[in-house]
């Protein structure tokens, strides 16, 4: 156990077991697989909004591992980056009402488009759940916008840099241990900028 690196990894760590278990299924057989063993696991730590976000920056993850894991992530495609098979990651909701002598589950799987799946939706729609994208990612969507040009340097850090884009009053980017991460309003700020400059970007 390494109390900050698990914190800064969890979802990749789960990841990787869901991951290994269905490895050992597939080739082995299901009835091999730990999930009919280990179904769940037992956190005796209540899951903060600080824990989840980071705010509370963890000092012990060393710079040169840091760098790795964000020179590894800007290596990943969108997509590769986004799949739970890379990093897994839930929406957790307290039940905090249930109907005396009605069993009570530990997980409950709310239906697709439901009046309570849209509730929890509505809940969580905060800036922790915007899409968030690499600077080179960010770059990709604005060349796909047909700006060819638009490389991440120096063209994009110039652009930050002009907007004053990290600054946190502006809601464009944030930063979670040491890694930048652009919200898609920055994307369109981007591309709205790229416009106005003609055929610089081209």
């Amino acid at each position: 156990m390494t109390i900050s690196l698990d914190n800064y990894l969890s979802g990749r760590y789960q990841a990787c077991v869901i991951n290994y278990n269905n490895y050992l299924k597939n080739l082995f057989g299901e009835h091999h697989g730990l999930d009919n063993h280990l179904t769940y696991s037992l956190q005796f730590l209540e899951v903060t909004e600080e824990q989840v976000l980071g705010i509370k920056r963890e000092a012990n993850v060393p710079d040169r591992l840091r760098s790795y894991i964000t020179r590894f992530d800007q290596s990943l495609t969108q997509e590769e980056f986004e799949n739970s098979k890379y990093s897994f990651r839930l929406i957790f909701v307290r039940k905090l009402v249930n109907r005396p002598g009605q069993a009570d589950h530990v997980v409950e799987f709310v239906p697709p488009n439901s009046s309570l799946e849209n509730e929890i939706h509505n809940v969580y729609k905060r800036d922790v759940e915007k899409k968030k994208y690499l600077a080179k990612h960010v770059v990709a969507e604005v060349q796909r916008a047909g700006f060819k040009k638009f490389r991440t340097n120096p063209e994009h850090v110039q652009m930050w840099k002009v907007e004053d884009a990290k600054n946190p009053a502006k809601g464009y980017a944030v930063e979670l241990y040491g890694i930048w991460y652009w919200y898609e309003n920055w994307v369109k700020r981007v591309i709205e900028l790229c416009e106005q400059a003609g055929d610089k970007y081209r």
